[in-house]
């Protein structure tokens, strides 16, 4: 099976027997769409929860921006909108910051970012394996939509 690595910032939408892959999802979210009518699937590996320019060179980057970008492309490749199902991974706290400051958890204000974008497009989030303070990798197969996660110290796991 041919691997896709989707690298931070960036996106990848597949149709056949792949997998779309992303590694060092920290305070990062990787956010997968799948339609399992036609089998296509997509992956955004996003840093950040909002673009302070929509036109701006990184769109990926961004959930605003990234979540719109990906749903386009999967449509190209012959998927629907309103098909879409999401899982999502990631969003960890790696680092401890004196004073609990709300902008530097980005983490969680990624997740936030996230679930607003899907709840707002009427896409519905299947699975999610979010939070902690412990990176993952995950695995998207588009030939049936499922969501492989490792981690180093929480082992594998299936969504």
């Amino acid at each position: 099976m041919e691997i896709l690595k989707v690298g931070i910032a960036d996106m990848r939408v597949s149709t056949n027997d792949s997998i779309i892959r992303t590694s060092g999802l920290g305070s990062c979210v990787g956010i997968t769409l799948y339609d399992v009518t036609v089998n296509v699937g997509g992956m955004v590996h996003i840093m950040l929860p909002e673009s302070p320019n929509k036109r701006t060179f990184k769109r990926a980057k961004y959930a605003d921006t990234g979540i719109i970008d990906l749903i386009e492309e999967i449509e190209k490749k012959g998927g629907k909108k309103r098909k879409l199902v999401s899982k999502i991974a990631g969003g960890a706290q790696m680092f401890k910051f004196s004073g609990g400051s709300e902008l530097l958890k980005i983490g969680e204000r990624n997740i936030k970012a996230v679930k607003t974008i899907l709840n707002d497009l009427n896409i519905e989030l299947l699975a999610e394996d979010v939070g902690g303070n412990y990176g993952r990798t995950i695995d998207l197969y588009c030939n049936t939509g499922r969501l492989l996660i490792k981690t180093v110290n929480q082992g594998v796991k299936e969504v």
